[in-house]
């Protein structure tokens, strides 16, 4: 049979299929399982496989298409994210009876923002490039965590009477977000 995926043994004990980046097939399997039963699991979820592939060459090509964030571009951002962001937070927090701590900007390749137990409030500078809505969005979810520490229906709820529209918000920087990080990462090699 001809194989095509790549192989990675381990004392795991069950079996996973992987999509990379770079549109190859990484399967995972027990180091006692045979070879066959390794490639009927790769056959049964050829489907998925053949699914998963075409999104991740999609995903791919969009990454291709996007120009790098320059040194100068992103020190921009972050000027501009340092008088912009405050005003939102402080719009927000008066509404939701909240109050917070520092407001740090500072460009990350994971978060969008993040809210300290202290009630220091972090922001990803590059929320200066994604629509307005989504930039308030990040902030409203940061600001909710002064309520509730936690991602609980109340903290759910919390965000919901600010931005009713959260979800698709959250769909928007898991889909095209990431394309924002990329144009960073792009930037900096």
């Amino acid at each position: 049979m001809n194989r095509d995926y790549e192989l990675i043994r381990s004392r795991r004990r069950t079996v996973s299929v992987e999509i990379t980046k770079d549109l190859s097939i990484l399967v995972r399997a027990p180091k006692w399982m045979p070879l066959y039963e390794i490639d009927r699991f790769v056959e049964k979820n050829r489907k998925w496989i053949d699914n998963h592939l075409t999104k991740a060459a999609n995903k791919k090509a969009q990454r291709e298409k996007i120009d790098p964030i320059s040194k100068e571009e992103l020190a921009r951002l972050k000027l501009e994210a340092k008088y912009v962001i405050p005003g939102r937070v402080g719009h927000y927090a008066d509404i939701l009876g909240v109050s917070y701590g520092r407001i740090t900007v500072r460009s990350q390749k994971t978060l969008w923002g993040s809210c300290s137990a202290k009630g220091n409030l972090s922001f990803n500078c590059l929320l200066m490039a994604v629509p307005e809505h989504i930039r308030d969005y990040v902030i409203v979810h940061e600001l909710c965590h002064r309520l509730h520490m936690d991602h609980s229906p109340a903290f759910w709820d919390c965000v919901s009477k600010i931005i009713p529209d959260y979800k698709a918000c959250r769909r928007w920087l898991r889909n095209e977000g990431a394309l924002y990080i990329e144009a960073l990462d792009k930037g900096q090699e």
